[in-house]
């Protein structure tokens, strides 16, 4: 039988390990390189905290599967047994150019289902983390249910580029809801902003086209607040494809989605 409780207490202690050595690396020179264009980088840290992953992985449950960003994994095809989904950088050009708005997403999952998720905020030091059926926190602080806020009360999580020319959205379809919103905000990091709309820093987060390891571990997390994401039409998300993500507070997930999202 699966010990649960182990997997947690491993998964926890690794990504603050895996932080601790990001944030040693500070003073040192990173490698850059690109991956599909010149916007798009991985430096040797990604790639160094990915295998640190893998390696204590492999070693204590041979058994696991993982699925990396940096390319270990990436064949997985269906979701059978228990993955380990793995950004090791979340925000690398946050991390390159700031040093901060960066985080480690893990979601953990047994034949499809999120068991658990950890969200860890290197720089700040902070670990949001989430058990199935056992709430979500913040460190050692729970995390209270999300309520319902209308939109014109609503801060956005969204980039500005799904409001101007692209080749995903007509920008017309979000320009009337970033003038209803009270406010919009971009943080250059999906996990963080996943922890954002978690914690309740963020009312809602949309965008049109992530990969497994940017939202593996936030939809764990989500749901543990009563949280609902799907795809920007409506549509269940798959762990293992990329998808548009729309991830609310509940009421706002329907408010968006009928008044504005149903348009696109």
């Amino acid at each position: 039988m699966t010990n649960w409780k182990d997997i947690d207490h491993h998964a926890k202690s690794w990504i603050r390990e895996a932080g601790e050595r990001i944030r040693g690396s500070f003073a040192t020179s990173l490698s850059i390189q690109t991956k599909s264009n010149p916007n798009d980088l991985v430096t040797n840290m990604d790639k160094e905290t990915e295998q640190f992953f893998i390696s204590r992985i492999k070693e204590t449950y041979p058994d696991h599967r993982i699925l990396g960003e940096e390319g270990y994994g990436h064949e997985i095809e269906d979701s059978k047994g228990i993955i380990w989904i793995i950004d090791p950088i979340d925000g690398t050009m946050n991390f390159v150019h700031q040093q901060r708005n960066f985080a480690i997403s893990i979601g953990i999952y047994e034949e499809g289902t999120g068991m658990i998720g950890l969200i860890y905020d290197v720089v700040h030091d902070e670990l949001y983390h989430a058990f199935k059926g056992e709430g979500a926190f913040m460190d050692d602080t729970p995390l209270p249910k999300l309520e319902h806020r209308e939109v014109k009360e609503a801060i956005i999580g969204l980039n500005a580029t799904w409001v101007t020319e692209n080749k995903r959205i007509d920008p017309s379809v979000l320009a009337p809801l970033v003038r209803n919103a009270r406010g919009t905000r971009s943080y250059g990091s999906a996990a963080l902003e996943f922890a954002y709309v978690v914690s309740g820093r963020l009312d809602c987060y949309i965008t049109m086209r992530l990969a497994p390891w940017d939202f593996a571990g936030g939809l764990v997390l989500l749901h543990e607040v009563g949280g609902i994401a799907t795809t920007v039409s409506g549509e269940p998300i798959s762990i293992l494809e990329r998808n548009s993500i729309f991830a609310s507070r509940p009421g706002l997930h329907k408010e968006i989605l009928n008044s504005y999202l149903n348009k696109a």
